[in-house]
C-alpha cells in the first residue's frame, strides 16, 4: 500500500539509454513508482527494470497508436517522453512525439519532461540540415501549447556515439579515432546512461521550479582532440584523431553511411552547425546539471568507467 502513494512516472522509451537511465533513477531514489514503456519488453534491459520494480508496458512507438498511449498514460502524475532515432527521409519523429504528448494529456498527466534538441533550421535561418534536432524543437513547441506543466531537458552529443555508432579502427598498434567535429573544437557532451536520470529526478522531485525550463545536460566540454588524449593517458594505448567532419572524410570511415545520402547530409549538418552556431543557445545554462549533478561522467571518467578500448560496443534495448 506505501508504494501506492508514490509518484507514478510513465517512462517512454524506457530500454533506451535516456529512458533507462530515467527509469533507474527514478526508481532507486525510492520516491516514485515507475510504468516503463517499450517495444521489447522481452528485452534484458526490460527484464532489469521489472526486477528494480517497474510496471512494464508493451506499446511500439509508432503514430497511429493513439489508444495504446492513452492507456499507457493513464494514472500517471508525470511522464517522460523522449523519440526513438528517426533517419531521413523519414518525417515520422516529429508526428510520433506530439501524439505521445497529446495522449499523455488526454490521460491526465500533470507534468511532462520532455528530451528535446535546439531549432537547427530557425538557428541557421534554413542553411543546416539537421531534422533530428528540428524536429524535436517543433514537438516542444507542439507541447508548450498544451494544457499541462512541462519541462524540457537538453543532452549533449553523446559520449556513446564514439563507442556504438563512429567506433574507431584500428591499425597496427595504433586506434584510429574519426570524429565529425573538427580535432580543435570544444562541444558539450554527455554520457546518457547515467546523466539523464538525474536530472529528470531532480525535475520531478521539485516540479515547481521547472515548469517551462529547458534544461541542458552536460558532462564536460571537450574537443575530439583532447578526447583522444585522453583515451591514449587512461588506456595506454597509441591512438589518433582523423577527420570524419567533412563528406569524404566520413564516408572514408564509415562507408555504410552512403547507402543513405540523405543521413550524411544530416550529420555533417549537425556538425556544422554546432560549430557555427553553437550546440546550445548563448542564453541556455550549460551549468545546471553539473550543479544538481556533481557526480556526472567527464570524458576521462567515463571511460575509467566503461574500460573503454576502442572496440564497437552495443548498449542493446
Amino acid at each position: 500500500m506505501a508504494d501506492e502513494g508514490k509518484p507514478l512516472i510513465v517512462v517512454a522509451g524506457a530500454t533506451s539509454k535516456q529512458g533507462r537511465s530515467v527509469a533507474t533513477s527514478l526508481l532507486e531514489s525510492g520516491r516514485f513508482r515507475v510504468r516503463a514503456l517499450t517495444r521489447a519488453a522481452g528485452s534484458a534491459q526490460a527484464g532489469k527494470l521489472a526486477r528494480m520494480g517497474a510496471q512494464i508496458v508493451t506499446v511500439p512507438p509508432e503514430p497511429g497508436r493513439h489508444g495504446e498511449f492513452v492507456e499507457a498514460f493513464r494514472s500517471a502524475d508525470g511522464a517522460f517522453l523522449m523519440t526513438p532515432p528517426v533517419a531521413p527521409p523519414s518525417t515520422a519523429e516529429f508526428a510520433l512525439g506530439c501524439r505521445l504528448a497529446d495522449a499523455a494529456v488526454e490521460a491526465g498527466v500533470g507534468h511532462l519532461v520532455f528530451s528535446t534538441l535546439e531549432n537547427v533550421r530557425e538557428r541557421s535561418s534554413g542553411a543546416k540540415y539537421a531534422p533530428h534536432f528540428t524536429d524535436k524543437a517543433l514537438i516542444a513547441d507542439h507541447i508548450r501549447t498544451l494544457p499541462v506543466a512541462h519541462t524540457f531537458v537538453m543532452l549533449s552529443f553523446f559520449y556513446t556515439n564514439a563507442l556504438e555508432y563512429y567506433a574507431p579502427r584500428i591499425d597496427g598498434d595504433t586506434v584510429l579515432m574519426p570524429f565529425y567535429l573538427p580535432e580543435d573544437f570544444r562541444a558539450p557532451f554527455v554520457d546518457p546512461l547515467t546523466a539523464t536520470g538525474p536530472a529528470v529526478l531532480e525535475v520531478f522531485s521539485d516540479p515547481a521550479s521547472y515548469v517551462g525550463a529547458s534544461l541542458p545536460v552536460v558532462g564536460d566540454t571537450v574537443s575530439p582532440g583532447e578526447m583522444v588524449e585522453a583515451f591514449s593517458r587512461v588506456t595506454g594505448l597509441k591512438a589518433e584523431y582523423r577527420d570524419a567532419c567533412s563528406r569524404n572524410g566520413l564516408l572514408t570511415y564509415f562507408p555504410e553511411l552512403g547507402e543513405n545520402p540523405l543521413l550524411v547530409d544530416e550529420i555533417l549538418g549537425m556538425a556544422e552547425y554546432a560549430v557555427e552556431f553553437g550546440y546550445f543557445r548563448h542564453d541556455r545554462d550549460t551549468e545546471w546539471s553539473r550543479r544538481i549533478d556533481p557526480d556526472a561522467l567527464s570524458w576521462e571518467q567515463f571511460l575509467r568507467r566503461t574500460d573503454w578500448r576502442g572496440e564497437r560496443v552495443s548498449f542493446g534495448r
